[in-house]
């Protein structure tokens, strides 16, 4: 007869079952558990990156003055050399299946972005001083750019022909966009001064971004303004990305920080902000169509942030391997591409993953 102890060691365990994990914030998509698809490389810096409409390429610019073409699914690599000086602006004509670039040369060129070998097919000498923006307005007739001279100048499509242009800003011009509607224009400058215009240049309304300036007087320099907007879907509230709470304007010391701005009032409704502090410069805002804000900053290092509109922190942070530059979603919505200091361009799929483990219970151990 077995006694007491020995019915307790072979008594059978209660299968244990794994919990499954928490549905995604977002149907469809899963930031929290995005994770690296694609990685190309250039050998310079990168500075900026754009998906082509389709999402069969991706552009990015380099600090060697050259924009690349890579295509998504092979990784090859088309070279195109037109600007002699940085480029951080790209926007396409998807109609025309035109993207124009502006570059700190003070040019703006268009491009065949499905041709074999793409060629500048015109160019013009738009500002005095960098070209910071540009943007396309939602009929693809009309192109508008801004710059360092505080200039906004509105370009026929695809002819490049200059319609109209303003002094806009005192300071230099750092963004600049048409309203989802069409029937505006928003530019931002240096010091965080945000102008809303009409199509003729008429000042509508102004809103001071004060969290993106600041003014170091060891230094006796400025440092601020929006180094990358977005709309949402709706075109109802504006994304300001840019650095904050600065302490030394000479090694870009601060916070990264995204603004929403309320565009029927102008009033700041959010601040977004990491929830570890990180020292450096938002760099990218995105608007995602599924409503979440994405974010990425360079500086001491690289991250990847994505934000619930109505909440001041992340809902999901991933760290990057180096300093990122920009960001660009995937036409589809499933992914971000990011270029960086290290001359990579990183593909960061946010799908659910789906080859997730097995959830199956654990079986006990068979009796000896």
């Amino acid at each position: 007869m077995q006694n007491d102890k020995d019915a307790k060691k072979e008594a059978p365990k209660t299968p244990e079952v794994v919990k499954p994990s928490p549905p995604p914030v977002f149907p469809g998509l899963d930031p929290a558990a995005a994770r690296q698809a694609k990685e190309f490389k250039h050998t310079s810096a990168l500075l900026a990156c754009r998906y082509e409409p389709s999402g069969k390429f991706l552009f990015t610019s380099g600090q060697d003055n050259t924009l690349q073409r890579w295509e998504i699914e092979t990784a090859k690599k088309t070279d195109m050399a037109g600007h002699s000086s940085w480029v951080r602006a790209m926007v396409f004509a998807p109609k025309q299946k035109l993207l124009f670039s502006g570059g700190y040369d003070g040019q703006i060129i268009s491009w065949n972005y499905e041709s074999a070998e793409p060629i500048p097919l015109r160019q013009v000498l738009a500002h005095q001083g960098w070209i910071r923006s540009l943007s396309v307005d939602p009929t693809g007739q009309k192109l508008v750019s801004c710059g360092n001279d505080g200039r906004i100048a509105i370009w026929s499509i695809p002819e490049l022909k200059p319609i109209h242009s303003w002094q806009a800003h005192e300071n230099h011009a750092y963004q600049v966009g048409f309203h989802p509607s069409g029937k505006e224009i928003v530019s931002v400058d240096l010091k965080g001064m945000v102008r809303i215009w009409d199509l003729t240049g008429k000042k509508i309304r102004e809103v001071e971004a004060k969290a993106l300036h600041k003014y170091d007087a060891g230094f006796g320099a400025d440092i601020g303004g929006a180094r990358s907007m977005a709309f949402s879907t709706d075109g109802t509230v504006l994304a300001l990305a840019g650095i904050t709470n600065v302490t030394n304007a000479f090694a870009g010391i601060g916070n990264p920080i995204i603004l929403l701005v309320d565009w029927a009032t102008g009033k700041i409704t959010k601040e977004l902000t990491s929830k570890e502090k990180f020292q450096g410069t938002m760099w990218g805002v995105a608007w995602h169509p599924a409503g979440f804000v994405v974010g990425t900053a360079g500086g001491n290092g690289g991250m990847l942030w994505f934000w619930k509109p109505d909440q001041a922190n992340e809902f999901a942070a991933i760290k990057l391997a180096d300093n990122s530059r920009d960001i660009s979603i995937a036409p589809n919505g499933k992914a971000v591409a990011i270029p960086s200091y290290g001359g990579f361009a990183r593909i960061f799929d946010i799908t659910p993953n789906l080859n997730p483990p097995k959830e199956v219970p654990k079986v006990p151990p068979a009796k000896k």
